[in-house]
C-alpha cells in the first residue's frame, strides 16, 4: 500500500464525491479536479453509498490507472445514479446518506488461501470472461471465514462456489476504507 492518507486528504476526497454527486443530481457538468495532492494518486476506488446503514450503491474501478481525480467524482456519480440494484439516489436524499470510499493497493496473485487474511484482503475471482470482487469490508460484514469469503467472490463472479479449487483466478488486495459517517452518524 501506498502511504495512508491523513484525515484531511480522506475528507478531500469525500467531499469532492459529495460534490460530484450533488452536480450530477442537479444536472450541472462534472467540475475538473486539479490532480494534485491525494488526488494525483493512482489508484483503485469504490465508493458506496448508505442510507440509514442499508447500501444504496456501489460502483468501482479496480484498475489503478487513473487518478484519484478523475475516479473517485465517476465511481461517486456511478454510484449513486447507476448501480442497477438500487434505484438512483434522490437528491433529497443525498444529505442523508454516508459515502464510504475505499482505494485499492496492489493486486496480487493468490498462490496459496492460506494467505488471505479475512478482514485485510479483497478478493477478485477470474475464470474466462467471469470475474467478480469483493472488498475486505464485505467478509468482516457477513461474518464469513476464508473459504465463505472465496467461495462468495466466486459467486459473484457467476462462477460455481469451489470454482477457486477448481482452475478460477484467485487475486487479492488490501484497502484503506474511510467514510464520512463521523458527520452523517454511520459505523463501519
Amino acid at each position: 500500500m501506498d502511504t495512508p492518507l491523513t484525515l484531511a486528504e480522506r475528507g478531500l476526497l469525500l467531499a469532492e464525491a459529495r460534490q460530484a454527486v450533488a452536480d450530477a443530481l442537479a444536472g450541472r457538468p462534472p467540475r475538473p479536479v486539479e490532480p494534485g495532492g491525494p488526488f494525483a494518486r493512482r489508484a483503485g476506488v469504490f465508493v458506496s453509498f448508505h442510507h440509514r446503514g442499508d447500501l444504496r450503491g456501489c460502483i468501482g474501478h479496480p484498475d489503478g490507472d487513473q487518478p484519484l481525480a478523475s475516479v473517485v467524482p465517476s465511481c461517486a456519480v456511478a454510484a449513486a445514479t447507476g448501480d442497477p440494484r438500487f434505484p438512483p439516489i434522490g437528491a433529497g436524499e443525498l444529505d442523508a446518506c454516508v459515502i464510504e470510499i475505499s482505494v485499492l493497493g496492489p493486486i496480487t496473485l493468490v498462490t496459496d488461501p492460506a494467505e488471505i487474511v479475512v478482514g485485510r484482503h479483497g478478493l477478485i475471482a477470474e475464470q474466462g470472461w467471469h470475474r467478480g470482487l469483493l472488498l475486505p469490508q464485505v467478509a468482516v460484514e457477513y461474518g464469513w471465514d476464508r473459504e465463505a469469503f472465496l467461495a462468495r467472490t466466486c459467486g459473484k463472479a457467476g462462477l460455481a462456489p469451489d470454482a477457486w479449487k477448481r482452475g478460477a483466478v484467485i487475486r487479492k488486495f488490501e484497502a484503506e476504507v474511510f467514510d464520512d459517517s463521523g458527520v452523517r452518524g454511520r459505523n463501519v
